[in-house]
Parts: structure tokens; sequence; C-alpha cells
């Protein structure tokens, strides 16, 4: 990350999409749900597209949203302005973390990672107007396939209503699960960068380990909670366990502890209740033991601290 502060963020969610069709029925049922969900959105407008260049509001908005849903239809790529977007979208998610949530609307990933059917057509002639050799073009492709790569939500032929409200359920998910770190996390989020670069974590080596070691006050558990916040959108499931040590000598600590980890990993729609310590070890392994440890993130707080 270029900066040692973390960039304010002002919207939750950036909708990117294309044609006044889908803005007046999938687009605004969508909008609709996450603004009652208390979901803060952007959603562009026509005037922000006028010109050969995008806005520089539409710029800006991406670079302060949270979380980018990109709605590829059929003539999503038809629009310079929508590729624009997209070359940001995807700039943002490589340098400022941005989380990025495709939807594939009545088109396979395949058309749209590997410029096929519509898009091939649509690239066709924006090669026509800017040159084959265009830098601009190239940007539009490599973004493109990117994105097409990117799994999330696919609709053809499908319930519009339950895919909206499993948009929202995931968006709820990503917005509620951040740690506050401190008030002014300055220089923080390099320190991240750089134990993200010794975790290796493309690898695929199994259960990680990391300690924070040093005297007491001096950062640990921030910079631990930013990690978390960084890492933990990357996993099926997580969850962040502070104070272990205080906790777990309390008379059902342990179970206290139990119960976090279940809860915030599994997100039952019950919470689940543990009454003691052996029934939790059999829960835990039961709902956890069968799922792939690169599908979970579970961190907890013991920094050891050295005194003088």
């Amino acid at each position: 990350m270029a900066s040692s502060l973390n960039p304010k963020k002002i919207y939750d969610v950036f909708l990117s999409f294309r044609g006044a069709d889908l803005r007046n029925n999938f687009i605004g049922h969508l909008y609709q749900a996450l603004h009652h969900n208390g979901v803060y959105t952007f959603r562009n407008s026509e005037e922000l597209k006028k010109g050969d260049q995008i806005s520089p509001v539409l710029m800006k908005a991406i670079e302060e949203s949270c979380i980018a849903i990109i709605i590829f239809s059929e003539d999503y790529a038809s629009s310079r302005w929508c590729l624009e977007e997209l070359a940001k979208i995807i700039e943002c998610k490589e340098q400022k973390n941005l989380i990025v949530l495709p939807v594939f609307y009545k088109v396979d990933p395949r058309e749209v990672r590997e410029g096929r059917k519509s898009y091939q057509i649509s690239l066709a002639k924006h090669e026509f107007k800017f040159g084959k050799d265009s830098k601009k073009v190239k940007r539009w492709k490599k973004a493109l396939s990117d994105a097409g790569n990117l799994s999330e939500w696919h609709l053809n032929d499908g319930d519009e209503s339950e895919l909206i409200q499993e948009i929202v359920n995931k968006i709820s998910i990503y917005l509620d699960r951040p740690l506050h770190v401190a008030k002014h996390p300055i220089g923080i989020y390099i320190r991240v960068t750089e134990l993200k670069l010794m975790l290796k974590l493309e690898s695929n080596d199994g259960v990680l380990m990391v300690g924070l070691w040093g005297h007491g006050g001096i950062g640990k558990t921030c910079l631990a909670k930013a990690l978390y916040n960084a890492l933990f959108i990357k996993f099926e499931g997580a969850c962040f366990l502070a104070n272990v040590r205080e906790t777990s000598k309390d008379s059902r600590g342990l179970v206290t502890l139990q119960e976090m980890i279940l809860n915030d990993i599994l997100l039952p729609q019950q919470r689940l209740k543990v009454s003691n310590v052996d029934e939790g070890n059999n829960l835990i392994q039961r709902r956890l033991g069968r799922k792939k440890f690169s599908s979970s993130l579970m961190m907890w707080m013991h920094c050891a601290s050295w005194m003088l």
C-alpha cells in the first residue's frame, strides 16, 4: 500500500453496470435492498458519463468505496466508460485492497474473461476506434480477464430476488467483520504488507502461525487486528479471539472461546451454545474438522510482551 495511512472510505459499495433496463430493474432492486440494510451505496448516474473521459467523480467514488459490485451484462463491454470504471476497480483491488464481487448477469463468465460473443464484438469495435495495439484497449482486456476469473454470482434464469438477498447477506458479512484498529493507525498498513509477504499466503503449506513479540504498548494488538482485516475476506470463515489468556482464566472462559470460534466461523442462523469444554471440543471437531485449512482464518490474541 502506497500510503502509511489507510485511505478513508466513504461508500460501502460501488455499483458498476450498463443500461437503463438494468438500472430500472435488477440494479434498482439491489440498490433498494442494500439501502434498506443500511449499506451506503454509490450508484452512478448517466450525467456523469458525458464526453470521452470518465468523470473524476466516478474515479474518486471507486477509490472511496470498500466493495465494488460489477454487474456484467450482455452489453457491458460496449461502453468505454464501463470499461474505464472496471480498469479503475481492478487497479484499486490490487493497490488499495478494494473487495471486488462480480455478478455475471445472463452472460457466461468465459464470455467476459476470454472476450467471447458480445464481448468479442464490443472489443473489436473499440480496437477499430482506438487501434488494435492501443494501451487503453489492452488495459480493458486485462481488466475483463482479471474480473472474469473472480468467481462470485452467475444469474441466468434463476430467481433475482434470491440472488439479491444472497448479495446483501454477503455484503453485510464483509462490512460487519472488520475490527477497529486504532484512531490514528499511522504506519501500521506498511507493517501489514510486510507481514503478508512473510506469511506467503499464496502457498499451500497448511496451517500458518505467527507470533508478535515486543514491549507492551507498542502496537502488537493493533497490528494483529489490521492483519485480520486484510485477510478475512479471502476465507470462507474467520474468527478473531482477543484477550485469550484473561478470558480462559474464568470458570466458563474456555467454553466462551469455543462458542466464539463456532459462531464466528459458521455464522449459524441460531447461535450455537456450548455446555462444557468437552462438548465444545466435539462440536468444533465435527462442525469445523471437515473444512479445508485454506478456507478458514482464525486469529487469537496472545501476543507476548517482555519487560526490562
